[in-house]
């Protein structure tokens, strides 16, 4: 029988999605669950356990705050940990503001995201000794960001052969699909690049290469020589627009680079825009403010918060669970039961993936993390071969990964030096004492989720 392991289950939309998935696969298994937060454990275990019991399935829930408890006999192990959780997050996000940095989500790249490296690689350096010490042979899966320092981080400090999942290729698998009026089964598509900034280098309907298709439809609606005022004109009108032309208008950015560099970018603006933050000083937006009324972190915060708090009531309520709790939903666990199947049964299907690269991707650093297709069979996820990058798109990446290098080291070396390092390669601070003032703020700040600094 089966065992999955999830590691952050306090993680409400994703154990949610999770147990469902696995109520409709219909086969007997064992969840684990672990969070340290002992709150946050007893929602998601009162929840899965109503879940489970509603449907009768042959599902066995465990769960504990000490991973090791669980992760013997482990299938595969998923991970969805965010150190220091929602109000760790907000102070990624707000800190730099003060110094007028502006960022839509703060979680992977940006002040925000080499901030959360910090916390997160460190950690997960922890529970990946903890899966080859108690489950070596297990499946193990990382979602949390920022994904490529975090599957950077465990395998330079261990080796361990740690999975990046990311449903964001899927999604804009999807959008593109939407944008193409076309259903999702006919398209075929590549995808390469670092998490977050993945580039669809190929498009296909029925075969047929479809980028055409999308630069003409594109043509109409964002100019890449379209002025922000216009643009910001086509926002203001996209509820009355036709439905495509309002999709593509609610993501001008992604647009934009698409006719510049020949592929599109995902995940769409919100994500995208943070590889670019000199495109956008001061956080100005098409006539809006991210993360502010474009993009709003407190709104993403209040959500969150709001899901948590439901998940808790309805776990520790005598009523029954609203019927769409049970239905598959999309989100990041999307897909993971899937895969897990494609390998266990040698299926042989195809997935976006976050593994290093050994020459899948020819003209992008050797060992560097990098999203691509990869091919679910027997023996574990292994990446397809791509051809070379254009130079253009190759170069939107390249010192992405040497950022990549440099905040792991400073997370895994608890060096003051290297994250002021890693926050100049980030390209959002205008002067080295900007820097170094807001390396300083942030440290303190999350100084409690950051003991290999304060051993320093």
């Amino acid at each position: 029988m089966r065992k999955f392991v999830l590691v952050g289950a306090g993680s409400a939309m994703f154990t949610r999605g999770l147990v469902a998935d696995l109520i409709h696969r219909g086969e007997p298994c064992e969840l684990g669950l672990v969070d340290i937060d002992e709150v946050a454990l007893s929602a998601a275990e009162g929840l899965a356990r109503k879940m489970v019991e509603a449907r009768g399935a042959a599902i066995t829930v465990t769960a504990s705050t000490d991973r090791r408890e669980v992760l013997p006999g482990a299938t595969a192990v998923i991970c969805t940990v965010g150190v220091g959780g929602r109000r760790a997050w907000e102070q990624d996000v707000f800190i730099p503001r003060k110094y007028g940095i502006f960022q839509p989500v703060g979680d992977t790249v940006m002040p925000g995201g080499s901030s959360r490296a910090l916390r997160m690689v460190p950690a997960m350096v922890g529970v990946a000794e903890d899966v080859q010490d108690l489950a070596p042979g297990a499946l193990f899966f990382n979602y949390g960001n920022p994904m490529s320092p975090v599957c950077r981080g465990i395998r330079k400090a261990t080796g361990a052969k740690v999975i990046g999942l990311c449903h964001g290729v899927n999604h804009v698998g999807h959008y593109l699909a939407y944008i193409l009026g076309v259903d999702l089964p006919r398209l075929r598509y590549s995808a390469v690049g670092i998490n977050h900034l993945t580039w669809f280098t190929e498009v296909r309907v029925d075969g047929v290469d479809a980028l055409p298709r999308l630069r003409e439809l594109s043509a109409s609606w964002v100019g890449a020589d379209l002025d922000r005022e216009v643009l910001g004109t086509h926002l203001a009108e996209a509820d009355t627009a036709p439905k495509g032309e309002a999709a593509a208008c609610d993501q001008p950015l992604s647009w934009q680079l698409f006719r510049l560099f020949g592929a599109f970018p995902a995940v769409l603006d919100r994500h995208v825009i943070e590889f670019f933050p000199h495109l956008f000083a001061d956080g100005r937006y098409y006539g809006r403010t991210l993360g502010v009324d474009a993009f709003s972190l407190e709104d993403t915060i209040a959500h969150g918060d709001r899901i948590f708090n439901e998940m808790r009531e309805l776990a520790a309520s005598p009523d029954p669970l609203p019927e769409d709790y049970f239905e598959s939903i999309g989100g990041e666990h999307e897909q993971v039961v899937e895969i897990i199947d494609s390998v266990l049964q040698d299926a042989g299907r195809v997935y976006s993936a976050n593994l290093p690269n050994t020459g899948q991707v020819p003209n992008l650093a050797p060992e560097a993390v990098v999203e691509s297709p990869a091919l679910a069979d027997a023996s574990g996820l292994h990446p397809l071969q791509q051809p070379p990058l254009s130079s253009g798109v190759a170069g939107t990446l390249a010192t992405r990964f040497q950022w990549v290098e440099t905040v792991v080291e400073a997370a895994l070396e608890g060096s003051r030096r290297k994250f002021i390092q890693a926050l100049l390669l980030d390209g959002s601070v205008t002067s080295l004492s900007q820097a170094a003032a807001l390396a300083d703020e942030l440290l303190s700040a999350q100084r409690e989720y950051l003991p290999q600094f304060a051993a320093k």
